[in-house]
């Protein structure tokens, strides 16, 4: 038996006024929710992205193909009803934040983690009063309370939209701070991303390249520049 997949029924994709913000409408239908919410998007430029999406639609509907609705719907739908507790999961990096972490050897290594993060930090301390703690090894540093509640009221001021955005940028690298630089345009995108692979950069030039490993590391830029896209259009920026 086939699995019954969604077809293009619409003629024509437009964009609607909403109150506050924008929505999607599929000729007369407007676009909605997995769970049944009205789709409206903080700013024109993001519902165009998604309009746009709709409007590539040939036969069956994919959301793969919709990667700007698929983080709408997840706003919507996951984000803005735990507010609060996405806040929280992003601020905990803080707490084992990337950068804190260096290694004890080579030194090679430990000097190009050296001047790619040691800016960022101080980036950090300067722009939300956050002097996190540097240590060599994996082992946990506690990082000191006056360094991470700044970087939590941070976090607890974006919207649903924000922190969708602010969520996997701050995952896909694991930092916090490379998070925050992203979204406050401190160092472009792609620059972030790959300050956020020096060691698995180090291990490919010094051991060589895994194909699987290559594709994972593809499919996670991407999901990164597409965060901070998302959180462009969402900042109206």
């Amino acid at each position: 038996m086939s699995e019954w997949k969604a077809r293009r029924f619409w003629k024509e994709v437009r964009i609607t006024d909403e109150a506050p913000g924008f929505g999607v409408a599929l000729d007369a239908r407007p676009l909605m929710t997995p769970a049944k919410a009205r789709l409206v998007l903080p700013t024109r430029a993001f519902a165009q992205e998604v309009a746009r999406e709709w409007e590539a639609v040939k036969e069956q509907i994919d959301p793969r193909d919709m990667p700007f609705t698929r983080s709408a719907n997840a706003a919507i739908d996951k984000v803005a009803g735990q507010r609060a507790e996405v806040a929280g999961i992003i601020a905990d990096y803080g707490g084992t934040d990337l950068l804190c972490y260096r290694a004890a050897a080579p030194a090679a290594l430990r000097a190009r983690q050296d001047a790619a993060w040691d800016p960022l930090l101080d980036w950090a301390a300067e722009a939300f009063g956050a002097r996190l703690k540097v240590t060599t090894g994996v082992m946990h540093i506690a990082q000191p309370e006056v360094a991470l509640a700044p970087l939590r009221a941070a976090v607890r001021g974006f919207t649903p939209f924000q922190l969708t955005a602010l969520h996997d940028l701050v995952a896909l690298s694991g930092s916090l701070v490379i998070g925050l630089a992203a979204v406050r345009a401190h160092q472009p995108p792609e620059t972030l991303w790959q300050v956020s692979r020096i060691d698995e950069t180090w291990q490919e030039q010094h051991w060589g390249e895994d194909e699987e490993a290559q594709h994972q590391a593809a499919l996670k830029r991407a999901a990164f520049l597409h965060a901070a896209r998302v959180w462009q259009l969402s900042a109206g920026s």
